[in-house]
């Protein structure tokens, strides 16, 4: 015979399928939680890899934050190289998250970008490193370089149909410049110095 259905046996039903969900959710999150991890972990080092000279250190490993943005040192034999910094920016679609590396120079030595939700065919053609502006910003001085589209007075070309995407790449880029400004400041100081001591030394020559 069945049971007659009670308001206390639905709220025990009910109680008992979402601890059971719940209990799933836990587990896929738990066995999930390691890779997904893993893989971000993965992108940003490759993105890292692709925006700075050679360097033989663990850059996510000396990760610092200055003003929301994360700041990666590449060095070689203990000497800084250069900086990934890794940048977000507010594109057509939605948010645009991108890595700009810098040599110790004061010049961007690429960009990469690491996430996006622009429109495919247009505004998405910015995950193209030979892509304007993308092509156009390597080895730029950020001393001596508007990073602003043409159209706005800038130095640097759109991609056809897809200004929103462009303005967004190059803020992001003047966000890293301004960042690096700050965390590289010393050593472009000291290079500075170095190389006036040896055209001094050279000059009494």
């Amino acid at each position: 015979m069945a049971k007659e259905s009670t308001f206390g046996n639905m709220v025990l039903s009910l109680t008992v399928i979402c601890l059971v969900c719940s209990a799933l959710l836990g587990v896929v999150y738990s066995v999930t939680k390691a890779p997904i991890e893993a893989a971000q972990v993965a992108k940003v080092n490759d993105a890292i890899a692709a925006v700075v000279p050679q360097f033989d250190n663990v850059p996510s490993e000396e990760m610092s934050v200055v003003d929301d943005c994360e700041v990666y040192p590449a060095k070689m034999g203990g000497e800084i190289v250069g900086y990934a910094i890794k940048v977000k920016s507010s594109g057509f679609g939605g948010a645009l998250q991108m890595m700009v590396g810098f040599t110790n120079d004061g010049t961007i030595y690429n960009t990469s970008v690491i996430s996006h939700s622009e429109t495919p065919g247009l505004g998405a053609k910015i995950t193209d490193e030979n892509i304007q502006p993308r092509a156009q910003v390597k080895g730029k001085d950020i001393a001596s370089t508007n990073f602003t589209v043409s159209k706005d007075g800038g130095d640097i070309d759109a991609i056809t149909a897809s200004t929103i995407t462009s303005r967004a790449f190059l803020k992001g880029v003047s966000a890293a410049c301004e960042i690096y400004k700050k965390v590289a400041q010393p050593v472009v100081e000291e290079v500075a110095v170095e190389e006036e001591t040896i055209n001094t030394e050279e000059d009494e020559q």
